[in-house]
């Protein structure tokens, strides 16, 4: 393809491939009106997938799925919102949209600050494409777009009782005190990160100071957290669906498992420091008695 080379070209391409994602998903949640509300939700997350998949392969770059992740909750916890009876909308509602749009945009935008552009494909994704080979593009639909949709569409769950029945109880606090929590971690650990990046350091040196002293990875963790407190509003709301557990319990173990090992063993190649930095700094939860 003759892709744009520019950052701003690449950004537009990435809007473009968003909006017809949009589109995508409105025609097929059209088409099945009349279903439940998750079903029309799952069906439409789906064909925007398949859409998103479709622009990254056409400009041969995996990267143009990764705002996906923030992106999409939004859209799906409107629907779901605008979908539950008359009357139902109250301060639990507004709570969780607000919560959920502003760690959307949050996210969305710490990712086009740092991606370069047409060019610019993230690490994980390379290694898969050299593992892979001419098998990489099914592979990238499975573990690079869908599996990632399937799991934020996981972590979502709890929000439809949340979204579709009235009331606000103690839980709904706690929950959106743990989210609120976990946005303002996130955002500081970026900035503190973008400083770290931005400023004059010793060659292969690491950050670790502010949070990232008491974890290795303190974004990650703001992140579970964020998807903990979702799954609170859902159990506020109605504790049968207490089973929705496995949204966020899938995401801990994502990042635990997968996330976690990947970006240590990145981080270990690039940098001299990091090896006794894992060893005196846990990845996920801080000591409470550390003094980092």
């Amino acid at each position: 393809m003759l892709a744009m080379k520019s950052k701003r070209g690449g950004q537009l391409f990435v809007v473009t491939a968003y909006v017809s994602a949009l589109i995508a998903a409105l025609v097929v949640g059209h088409a099945i009106s009349g279903k439940h509300p998750i079903l029309i939700a799952a069906a439409s997350d789906f064909a925007a997938t398949v859409v998103v998949f479709a622009f990254s392969a056409l400009l041969d770059n995996s990267s143009v799925y990764d705002p996906y992740w923030s992106v999409a909750p939004f859209p799906v916890a409107l629907y779901w919102t605008v979908a539950a009876p008359p009357g139902t909308f109250g301060l639990r509602q507004a709570l969780i949209l607000v919560l959920v749009a502003v760690w959307g945009c949050r996210l969305t935008a710490n990712w086009a600050l740092r991606w370069r552009g047409p060019a610019d494909e993230d690490f994980r994704y390379l290694e898969i494409r050299g593992k892979t080979g001419r098998a990489y593009w099914p592979a990238s639909f499975v573990a690079i777009h869908l599996m990632p949709t399937v799991w934020v569409f996981l972590g979502l769950l709890p929000l439809y009782p949340a979204l579709t029945q009235s009331g606000f109880a103690i839980g709904d606090i706690a929950a959106a005190f743990i989210a609120a929590l976990a946005i303002a971690s996130e955002t500081i650990a970026d900035h503190q990160l973008r400083k770290f990046l931005r400023s004059p350091r010793e060659p292969g040196a690491v950050l670790d100071a502010g949070l990232w002293s008491r974890c290795r990875h303190p974004n990650y963790l703001g992140e579970i957290v964020f998807w903990w407190g979702l799954f609170l509003f859902g159990l506020a709301a109605n504790p049968v669906w207490l089973w929705s557990v496995v949204g966020p319990l899938s995401i801990t173990l994502l990042f635990v498992f997968v996330s976690v090992p990947w970006m240590d063993r990145r981080m270990a190649s690039r940098h001299t420091a990091w090896a006794a930095h894992m060893k005196k700094t846990p990845a996920l939860l801080p000591r409470p008695w550390s003094s980092g």
